[in-house]
């Protein structure tokens, strides 16, 4: 049986005094593959590629937007699934923030080859991205599993993948552009804000991870 707040039996121990969000959760879950929720994560991914063709092959925004809204509501889906079938898996528990992520990054990138969006949001937010990676690394060194997504996070993805479709909507003209723009921008800088936020706690519990295994081996108390 393993911790609440460390993780699985095997790996180290949890350090005394650093308080995580049951890092062990991903660890406990049944190494499961072919499940219904994991088809919606993988129907997802494949629909990244097609999402970047749309916005800068023929920038078809309004089908882009159709990707991204069906995007979503798997999103929604494969987690009630898991929940209402016991179909949650570890290979589910990455998948649902990789493709969270891919999608952010990709519609990013295309919007800011279009200029739609100014250059610091994407150094925000793929900077944020490039520093949670090389964490990921850090755990992995101490033999720690990646953390629960933070609900800071997965909020700012919320935020985010609304915002998105709604400034490819306003870039344009008419009434509709118009009325979309303020709430888009809204929904843009709430979200960049949040994810970055999110990122930043994440950061913080890295390092007291880091602090108390380096002090538990210090003093000879870790495995």
């Amino acid at each position: 049986m393993t911790s609440s707040n460390g993780p699985s039996a095997g790996g180290p121990a949890t350090p005394v005094g650093v308080v995580t969000p049951r890092v062990s959760d991903r660890e406990e879950l049944p190494d499961r593959v072919w499940t219904l929720p994991n088809a919606l994560s993988v129907l997802r991914l494949l629909g990244v590629p097609l999402f970047l063709w749309l916005l800068l092959g023929p920038e078809a925004d309004n089908w882009a937007v159709v990707v991204l809204m069906v995007s979503g509501f798997t999103d929604w889906a494969d987690g009630k699934l898991a929940r209402w079938l016991d179909q949650s898996s570890r290979l589910g528990a990455l998948l649902d923030p990789a493709a969270d992520r891919l999608y952010i990054v990709s519609t990013l990138i295309a919007l800011a080859l279009r200029e739609i969006v100014p250059l610091w949001i994407v150094v925000l937010l793929v900077g944020r991205e490039v520093v949670l990676a090389v964490a990921l690394l850090v755990l992995r060194h101490y033999g720690y599993p990646p953390l629960q997504v933070h609900y800071l996070g997965k909020a700012a993805t919320l935020l985010l993948l609304y915002a998105f479709p709604g400034l490819m909507l306003a870039d344009g003209d008419g009434w509709l552009a118009r009325v979309l723009e303020p709430f888009a921008w809204a929904l843009t800088i709430w979200g960049t804000a949040l994810y970055v936020l999110a990122g930043v706690f994440y950061l913080i519990q890295v390092a007291g991870i880091v602090r108390a295994e380096r002090a538990g081996r210090g003093t000879g108390t870790a495995p």
